[in-house]
């Protein structure tokens, strides 16, 4: 399949787009939270009673991001204001990558719809077609666009809306058919706040970590990497050792491994003492030689830029090699092969679109359907619950099981620092009890972690359970 790269000065115009629009949905963002009094230590006296409770809520929720309440009841809204401006602006533009890709669902009829058949509902329900688009979209991938996240208790300003949308339907048709522009996307959204952290010279720390350590990882880095190692274990498989040695030339050899949409064109060979050819990166022999027993993980994911380009490498070679159907291959790359963590909670919802929107547009795969559970899960989310409280979920027998739960208690209030550095199973904890004993307290403790919700089956952004799990 291999969607192309978004050329350079289209990738400046989604640049600018896009820190245009998170100028825009901040000020507004922040206008309104103002006006209902969140940032201050009583409510206005002009608020309706159901104005009282969204600014509750808003005030909740931004405490448990991080804004800090004061000892006079006033309260901080930085990281709140940028959340809801994030949520504002990003449910219209990955509505547009749903409709420009013939994704965009209609609820009710279930087919796609474009953007001419969305404008005529619109009229008739009397709203935005990027505000249908966007409450469709919720319907359709509601971990990422979540229809009860608090950004959509308040709405912003008319001009800001119309200044957000207008900036949505400007960007060219090519950005959203592009294959790394979801990449980019969150590059360009924390460019200011990068430029903020590096400017400040502040100790990095889990509020300033992912901003400036989001970096993303472009195509021809992606393909270089992966030909050379999956593309390695590919040739030995595919070739032999006999027409390793017999082979004319690197062209030779690469034309014998040809695989429709796997160009491998940085796979590189040299010859050995034997005067064979060999994968220069080696043939990977310790890897399974069956890609049902085949597993990957990225422990740094970002927008799924790795994941994409495995998926679109696995699906023909398990078609090949298997006899598999373009869906049926798809299902099992994403079910048996594909794992993935990413310490920034954002990147981790947009990395399963980005997995979600490759399978839905795998030729020949059947187009937006269910999909298998995604095994990606955010590996930065820290215990939400106090010490007493997390003691008291066990049925503890035997000192070494608290102490060394109070250890991993330790360990992952530090997840939105340490992320994929933690290992569960090399924790002094397990040298305490066995791993066995250990994963199933851990497990059965952290899925009480109020981080993840019950979602459509496949496009989940999961949470700290199965990023457990994964780390171990």
């Amino acid at each position: 399949m291999n969607r192309p790269a978004l050329p350079k000065n289209l990738r400046s115009d989604l640049e600018r787009s896009i820190q245009k629009a998170r100028s825009i949905a901040e000020k507004a963002t922040r206008d309104e939270l103002i006006r209902l009094g969140v940032p201050s230590a009583s409510a206005p006296a002009f608020l309706s009673e159901g104005e009282r409770a969204i600014r509750r809520n808003l005030r909740i929720h931004g405490r448990h991001l991080g804004d800090v309440k004061q000892g006079d009841d006033r309260q901080d809204i930085d990281l709140l204001s940028e959340e809801l401006a994030y949520e504002h602006w990003h449910r219209m533009l990955f509505a547009r990558f749903l409709i420009e890709n013939g994704l965009l669902i209609h609820p009710s009829h279930g087919v796609a719809v474009s953007f001419d058949e969305l404008e005529h509902e619109s009229t008739n329900a009397r709203t935005t077609p990027w505000q249908m688009a966007g409450s469709w979209a919720c319907t359709m991938l509601p971990q990422i666009f979540r229809i009860d996240h608090p950004a959509f208790w308040i709405r912003l300003d008319d001009n800001a809306e119309a200044s957000l949308e207008a900036l949505v339907a400007q960007l060219p048709l090519a950005v959203f058919r592009a294959g790394d522009s979801l990449g980019w996307v969150y590059q360009f959204w924390q460019a200011t706040r990068k430029d903020e952290v590096n400017a400040s010279e502040v100790k990095i720390g889990a509020r300033e970590l992912a901003a400036v350590t989001q970096l993303f990882t472009e195509p021809y880095m992606v393909s270089f990497l992966l030909d050379n190692a999956l593309g390695a274990w590919w040739a030995r498989m595919r070739l032999g050792s006999g027409a390793l040695k017999t082979a004319p030339s690197e062209s030779a050899l690469r034309s014998a491994i040809s695989l429709s949409g796997v160009p491998l064109d940085f796979l590189r060979f040299v010859k050995d003492d034997s005067d064979s050819w060999q994968p220069a990166a080696g043939g990977f022999e310790r890897w399974p030689d069956r890609l049902d027993e085949f597993k990957v993980l990225d422990p740094c994911c970002g927008s799924g830029h790795f994941l994409v380009a495995l998926l679109e490498m696995l699906v023909p070679m398990r078609m090949e090699l298997e006899g598999l159907s373009a869906r049926q291959a798809v299902n099992l790359v994403l079910s048996q092969n594909l794992h993935a963590l990413e310490l920034d909670k954002r990147c981790v919802e947009l990395a399963a679109f980005n997995l979600a929107l490759s399978a839905w547009l795998y030729p020949n795969a059947g187009g937006y359907r269910p999909l298998p559970e995604l095994h990606i899960a955010c590996s930065g989310l820290g215990l939400s619950a106090a010490r007493e409280e997390w003691q008291t979920r066990f049925t503890l027998r035997g000192k070494n099981q608290r102490i060394a739960l109070d250890w991993l208690y330790d360990t992952f209030q530090n997840a939105p620092l340490l992320g994929s550095l933690i290992n569960p199973t090399r924790h002094q904890a397990a040298s305490l009890i066995p791993w066995d004993e250990l994963s199933g307290l851990l497990q059965d403790a952290l899925k009480n972690e109020d981080h993840s919700e019950t979602h459509e089956a496949g496009v989940v952004a999961q949470g700290l359970s199965k990023a457990a799990e994964l780390l171990a």
